[in-house]
Order: C-alpha cells, then structure tokens, then sequence
C-alpha cells in the first residue's frame, strides 16, 4: 500500500481552515469519520488512563526494590540476587513473549539501576 499526497479521485477533498481553527476530532486522531473520532478519543483517554497507572505502579515497584536491597545488604548479603531477577524474566516472557523480556529488563533496571 502507497500513500502519496494527492486524493483519490472521488473522495472527499479536506476542508480548508484557516491556521487559527481548531483541528477537528477526525483531523486529530485520523479517523475518516465522526464516530470513528470519538471511539478512538475515547480509546486514547482511557490509555492514557492506564499509562499513568502503570507509571503508579512502577514507582510503587520501585519503593519495595529498595527496600529489599537495603535489606538485603544491611543483612551482609548482595544488592542483586540474579536467580530472582531470573525468575522475574521467565515470568515477563512467558506472559507476554519476547518482548515482555525487554520489558522485564527495564523494570529491573529502573528498580536496582545497572549492574
């Protein structure tokens, strides 16, 4: 599939604007029709929604690392226990595949800095 930058024949040429008005919702989020607009704006409310729980529970993931490693060190014992961070791996990749390894390793590194 190839886009260029002319319409089809046929199809529905774009409104003109002027460059103070505001963009419509089919504008903003691509969508070829109203509806289709406000499903997709609604759909984006509610990841952005998600994103910021994510980011919550992150930090909160964050918080409980820290308090384990300082735990841990305090008792004469490593920063990082590499059979845990393992098992943290297996368990990201089996839930969500290859990419969930990626994501995994992020976490940890977000949690206990590089090593």
């Amino acid at each position: 599939m190839s886009f260029s930058g002319s319409c089809r024949s046929g199809a529905p040429s774009e409104p003109t604007r002027s460059p103070d008005m505001t963009a419509t919702a089919a504008e903003k989020t691509g969508a070829r029709t109203e509806d289709a607009a406000d499903l997709i704006t609604g759909a984006r409310e509610r990841i952005d929604a998600l994103d910021d729980r994510i980011i919550g529970l992150v930090q909160e993931r964050m918080a409980v690392s820290a308090v384990i490693q300082q735990t841990r060190i305090a008792s004469g014992g490593r920063r990082v226990n590499l059979s845990r961070e393992m098992d943290v791996l297996s368990h990201y990749r089996d839930a969500l595949g290859r990419p969930g390894t990626a994501l995994a390793m992020t976490l940890l590194e977000l949690c206990r800095g590089r090593v």
